[in-house]
């Protein structure tokens, strides 16, 4: 396990714009850092993912896109899904997925972009845990995740909500868009202990009601710094009304499509590919 990073480059060269401005040499240089998987991640997939239980994976198909380090496909593997593909783009963030993912056999870490993911009618579920919200253009790649999904299967997002955001969009993203997102990342990283410091102490001084802090306060000082960091690093981060989530999803083509709040901060939505 690294506790620093040990490469300092940020984005491969052989990306295209658009997929540049979605960061994912910065997300790489995190997962350098923040590369094992947690028990503590499995509940935080379980409330990602509320609307489709444990055993509704099991004996399915899945496709993880924008996987990191693969904790969002580790945990489906232990519920029995049938195969899952995990794509990402920096190398970092694959090595530490196919690490993660070793023990099982029908897991493949593949290098795609979620512009580009090649496949058609394949997936019973197509899913994607906090990387649509970063994207340039979130509606392509979310079309690209239908094309993916079996006539009839399903297709899941996690994004960050406005709701009960004000103050994180008000005073903090601004801040992340003039300095973190261009600063380099050695320097953010270093900005971020004492960052992280605050909140650890505010956490336990304190008496925050949203579902959310009650959820973080029970984390390790190591996990809290690996979500301030993951919050300052990304170029893009946008934020979704209820509403904007559902149009996401239904501009994509999805039928049936419903949103559910996560810890009172986030949505997840889900939709089902038209059949036949």
């Amino acid at each position: 396990m690294h506790l620093k990073p040990t490469t300092t480059h940020d984005i491969p060269s052989s990306l295209d714009e658009r997929t540049e401005r979605g960061s994912p040499g910065r997300f790489g240089y995190s997962w350098h850092i923040f590369n094992e998987i947690l028990p503590v991640h499995e509940e935080q997939f379980r409330r990602w993912t509320a609307p489709l239980p444990p055993d509704a994976w099991k004996g399915q198909d899945i496709l993880d896109v924008g996987c990191g380090i693969g904790r969002n496909t580790y945990w489906p593997m232990l519920w029995g899904v049938r195969s899952a593909l995990a794509i990402d783009l920096d190398e970092r963030s694959l090595a530490a997925a196919r690490r993660n993912l070793a023990a099982f056999p029908d897991a493949r870490v593949e290098r795609r972009s979620a512009y580009e993911i090649g496949e058609e009618n394949r997936f019973d579920i197509v899913y994607s845990i906090g990387v649509i919200h970063h994207l340039d253009d979130p509606l392509a790649a979310v079309k690209q995740m239908v094309g993916a999904a079996k006539p009839g299967g399903v297709v899941l997002i996690w994004l960050y909500g406005r709701e009960n955001n004000d103050w994180l969009i008000r005073w903090f993203n601004p801040l992340r868009q003039a300095l973190f997102a261009k600063a380099p990342l050695g320097l953010v990283y270093a900005l971020a202990i004492p960052l992280a410091t605050v909140l650890w102490i505010a956490l336990r001084i304190f008496p925050f009601r949203l579902e959310y802090f009650r959820l973080i306060r029970r984390f390790s000082f190591r996990h809290l710094l690996a979500i301030v960091f993951d919050h300052m690093i990304p170029r893009i981060a946008h934020y979704y009304t209820q509403a904007e989530a559902l149009n996401l999803l239904r501009d994509a083509g999805l039928e049936g499509v419903h949103a559910q709040p996560v810890n009172s901060v986030s949505w997840t939505v889900i939709g089902r590919k038209i059949a036949g």
